[in-house]
């Protein structure tokens, strides 16, 4: 342990010299004898000095201090190092000392202690506690299980990267050379001159300037916008599909693209041809199906992902693809390119099954926006009108997707949305879920029949209608064959035959499908009249409510509000001095508003403010009404004490004077207890205001209920004049027939 010593720093005399060092001795043996009582220390008169030369006092030490000059120091910092490492760990964040990391080992260190191995400093303050045996508690098996009991201890979870996605080689990469490629970009990073490429996409006036470009120099930089800017990738295909060029640099939205080193210059007239027949002529892209050929069907099933593939193989058949497509593959079908009238087109029979109601419900309809919002783009549509080819595509891409999806091209002018799908709603019969200058989302319905499926039912229609006239053929012949010769004729009954129910349907059917649709339509009627009656009256219901709620608010307040009654010994004014307030006090600039609040004790408060330094007080109010504005007049004349002298009219409301009088004394008390709170008086307001609209509307609801109960009474009565007239053709038909 660490010590001090006590020693003089000159001695005089061995003597001195000699109690110094037993004192000495003595206070080491007795620091020692506290930590190593089998150990005693003797100092020697022919120790060095320890004490410096300039040092005249006795170094005064505790006894716990004291040095041994003769046990070497212990220099080695591992101790403090260890000390001031844990204080570290308390304050600073290191790993492996605190947290989690630490929680861990501990853990780990208590699953490797046996089932009855006994913890010391435990046992001392607490008892034998087994740690195998408190694990064997909290886990209930004989086995201790550390990581599924302790809460901080967590299982690890598999954790799935995402993937980086792989750098496609662009074609300039794998056909130029390097060093000519690295050339190409050093040149383009210096280019300042570049082709717009507006909305409607790289049409033939591009290329043209693409191609006056290159005349100049072999690198021509495009600037794309909105939409191709979003897809830069998809924008690199068309440039190069359409121009012939190899992109050799792109940034953000900016490609150049080089115009190869076998170059020669194309005039505009020529064709373009790209997988397949590809022409840029009189500004519209007339392009091919590829997808025909037994090679390109080839190709497509080798190259894209497998979600293209499925589009393509859905999309077969339908029309040629639009490769001006700004979005990613596959490429919808260019429906611009359809054919505009398709001689016989008429829009599909459709039959609902039974017990389904054909009409979509809210949440139906919101699962099916859900569901399109995946689905890739089926059709690129950029014309208002004749879109019967059109609508023969999504007829037949109904019976393999229950959903189609349109979009809208860019940059054409005059297009219009709510006509392209009031058009595609009335040739395909379907259901219009989405809408918009963007999509146009079209569900087949409830009700659709594919094409072979109607087929089949008139077919069928048509075979139990030659059924029935082969019976009744049968029946006209087993007549003839037993009919005797001598007989005479007689002619054969039409009861319960074919010709029977064909008459009754032309003599009853027009005139029962007449009173049917009437009936249907008195119907309806009812229904809705019916329907909203009731609406109505909930309406009434719920108003009555909030106004008798109001009320029981307003009556509460109004319990609290006690109104003065009018000094009957008020002070007497003349004719004269009234007159002389009333000019005085529309002079005044001074005045005191009245709000919607109306009267309350802080308006009193107020007045009496005003009459500490003045006699005349002016009032403005901003009520219209005339009788309204006496009434606060005297109602602030009896709760202040003071005098009415005029009330006048102002440009904008009127103003009410007061004189406080000659006798005219402070009150103890400001604040009238008689009278509402500024909060009360607010809220008395309100509900005054809220009950005054509550009944307006109410007046409103009521005298639509009278209307519509009127137009029931007439409906019904129509009704009854209708049975009366059915039921007198009935029984005048009934005589016509027994006659």
């Amino acid at each position: 342990m660490p010590s001090a010593l006590f020693l003089p720093t000159v001695p005089t005399s061995l003597n001195a010299t000699t109690k110094a060092t037993k004192v000495t001795t003595n206070a080491c043996s007795t620091v020692s004898n506290a930590h190593t009582p089998t150990k005693t220390t003797h100092l020697s008169l022919s120790s060095p000095d320890p004490n410096a030369p300039w040092m005249k006092r006795p170094i005064l030490l505790q006894p716990h201090e004291l040095l041994n000059p003769l046990k070497p120091r212990n220099t080695s910092p591992l101790k403090n190092a260890n000390q001031e490492k844990a204080d570290k760990a308390l304050l600073r964040k290191e790993s492996g000392l605190r947290g989690k990391k630490a929680i861990a080992k501990i853990v780990k260190r208590i699953g490797k202690l046996e089932p009855k191995q006994v913890l010391v400093d435990t046992q001392e303050s607490c008892g034998e506690v087994h740690v195998g045996e408190s694990l064997n508690g909290i886990g209930g098996d004989n086995d201790v299980v550390v990581g599924r009991n302790f809460p901080w201890v967590r299982k690890d979870k598999a954790v799935y990267w995402r993937m980086k996605k792989e750098r496609v080689v662009t074609e300039a990469e794998s056909k130029l050379d390097p060093e000519l490629l690295r050339e190409l970009r050093t040149e383009a990073r210096r280019m300042r001159k570049w082709v717009n490429v507006n909305k409607a996409g790289v049409t033939e006036s591009v290329v043209d300037e693409i191609n006056l470009a290159w005349k100049s120099s072999e690198l021509a930089m495009v600037k794309f916008y909105l939409p191709l800017c979003r897809n830069m990738d998809r924008a690199r295909e068309i440039l190069e599909m359409k121009t012939g060029g190899l992109v050799v640099w792109t940034r953000k939205d900016v490609h150049v693209i080089y115009r190869r080193h076998n170059y020669a210059l194309m005039e505009s007239s020529n064709a373009v041809t790209v997988h397949g027949s590809v022409s840029i002529k009189d500004g519209a892209l007339e392009s091919i199906s590829s997808g025909n050929g037994e090679e390109d069907k080839d190709v497509l099933s080798i190259n894209g992902s497998l979600f293209e593939r499925e589009t393509d193989r859905l999309l077969e058949g339908l029309g040629p693809r639009f490769v001006d497509w700004w979005m990613r593959k596959p490429l919808p079908v260019d429906a611009d390119l359809l054919p505009a009238v398709i001689p016989g087109f008429r829009p599909p029979s459709r039959r609902c099954p039974p017990d389904v109601i054909p009409k979509l419900k809210d949440d139906e309809l919101t699962y099916l926006r859900k569901l399109a919002f995946s689905l890739p783009t089926h059709f690129a549509l950029g014309r208002n009108r004749r879109l019967q080819g059109l609508a023969a595509a999504i007829l037949k891409l109904w019976e393999k997707s229950p959903i189609a999806k349109i979009a809208v091209k860019w940059g054409i002018p005059n297009t219009n949305n709510e006509q392209m799908g009031h058009e595609l709603k009335y040739l395909t019969g379907g259901v219009l879920l989405l809408r918009n200058k963007y999509f146009i989302i079209l569900y087949r319905g409830k009700d659709f029949l594919p094409c072979k499926v109607i087929k089949q039912i008139t077919h069928r229609e048509i075979e139990l209608k030659r059924f029935e006239l082969n019976e009744e053929s049968a029946r006209l012949k087993a007549i003839e064959i037993f009919s005797f010769a001598d007989e005479p004729l007689v002619r054969p009954s039409k009861v319960g035959t074919l010709c029977e129910f064909e008459d009754l349907e032309i003599k009853f059917g027009e005139q029962k499908k007449g009173s049917t649709e009437l009936k249907l339509q008195l119907e309806a009627g009812k229904r809705k009249l019916e329907a909203e009656l009731r609406f109505e009256e909930r309406r009434l219901f719920l108003l009555q409510r909030k106004i008798e709620k109001s009320q029981r608010q307003l009556s509460k307040l109004n319990i609290v509000w006690i109104s003065a009654v009018h000094d009957a010994d008020q002070e007497m004014v003349t004719q004269e001095e009234r007159e002389c307030l009333r000019k005085i006090g529309l002079k005044m600039h001074s005045c005191l508003v009245l709000g919607r609040r109306g009267v309350f004790s802080g308006v009193i408060e107020g007045l009496h403010q005003h009459w500490k330094f003045r006699e005349v007080v002016k009032v403005i109010t901003m009520q219209r009404n005339i009788a309204q504005v006496i009434c606060t007049a005297n109602m602030l004349e009896a709760e202040s004490g003071g005098i009415l002298v005029s009330v006048d009219k102002l440009g904008k409301g009127h103003a009410i004077l007061l004189y406080r009088g000659k006798n005219y004394k402070r009150p103890p008390r400001h604040l009238a207890l008689n009278l509402l709170t500024k909060r009360e008086a607010l809220q008395r307001s309100l509900n005054l205001q809220r009950i005054g609209s509550l009944k307006f509307f109410a007046n409103r609801r009521q005298c639509e209920i009278s209307k519509i109960k009127l137009k029931l009474a007439e409906l019904q009565e129509h009704d009854r004049l209708r049975l009366i007239h059915e039921m007198s053709v009935f029984e005048f038909n009934e005589i016509d027939v027994r006659l």
